[in-house]
């Protein structure tokens, strides 16, 4: 971190559905994150904007992932980040498949052809210790208006299934849920209605971000939490605001399908780093 501020700090800038990330790649180049610069990173206005800063380091797979939110808190995972990098590094390497740590767990990626990426982000948490919540209850229905579902995707989650997800007032609905007494860690907070089918329409407040455009990882535990109360099957379609992610809850976990870019790449200036 110390030679930044002299020579700048490459990124590239990716999204997938609309859910952006700033990807800083420290595998060759150490980069220290602190909450202060991704803050300062996320401003859209005075530095890049994204939703999720990701970076890429070295580890044991091909490539270990770590994520933080736009107010400069961390996060165990990030779901349409994990696609897009690998998708970046697949092309990078040349090859098909690849396997990614993250603080959540190992992750499968492979080209699922078309343009498109597939991730496995592992077993959900279901059990109320692992997502995690403040005491011990059933996770399918929790004591909350609404009677929303609890999953773990290696960041909790809070999925509210209602008539018509686009009727809901998520900007102050979101808000309301994160900080909720029974998610000591906070919560990503989700409304879904079922809408066809094996279909969902899906709207997301995440936590530490606000609205987002997509978000894979609640994704993932919105498809968990309707087919455990028997609305959809395990393989469901969801509809974001920013487009459709295929996901299908598997034996090995739960595989995400989409489309990923990488829309460009840049580098902060030596000025701009040293003033933060």
């Amino acid at each position: 971190m110390e030679q930044m501020p002299h020579t700048g700090l490459p990124f590239m800038k990716m999204h997938g559905l609309g859910n952006d990330f700033v990807v800083l790649d420290a595998r060759a180049r150490p980069v220290e994150v602190t909450p202060t610069l991704a803050r300062a990173l996320a401003d859209r206005h005075r530095g890049v904007g994204f939703d999720q800063l990701a970076v890429i380091g070295t580890g044991a797979a091909d490539a270990h992932l770590t994520f933080f939110n736009s107010d400069g808190s961390t996060s165990a995972a990030c779901g349409n980040a994990t696609r897009c990098i690998a998708r970046f590094l697949m092309d990078e390497i040349g090859c098909d498949s690849l396997t990614l740590t993250t603080d959540h767990g190992t992750l499968q990626a492979v080209d699922a052809g078309d343009g498109l990426t597939s991730v496995n982000m592992g077993p959900p948490q279901l059990d109320w210790q692992e997502i995690p919540l403040a005491e011990e209850m059933d996770t399918l229905e929790l004591p909350i208006e609404g009677s929303p579902t609890a999953t773990g995707m290696g960041n909790p989650h809070c999925t509210f299934f209602v008539e018509d997800a686009e009727a809901i007032p998520l900007a102050q609905f979101g808000p309301r849920y994160e900080t909720h007494p029974l998610y000591p860690q906070r919560t990503n907070v989700q409304v879904a209605s079922v809408t066809g089918p094996d279909r969902l329409r899906m709207r997301v407040w995440e936590r530490g971000v606000g609205i987002t455009l997509a978000s894979g990882s609640s994704s993932c535990a919105t498809a968990v939490a309707a087919a455990r109360r028997g609305l959809t099957g395990r393989r469901v379609t969801i509809d974001l605001d920013g487009g459709t992610l295929q996901i299908d809850w598997r034996e090995d976990g739960v595989w995400m399908t989409g489309a990923t870019a990488h829309v460009f790449s840049g580098t902060l200036t030596p000025d701009w780093l040293a003033s933060l």
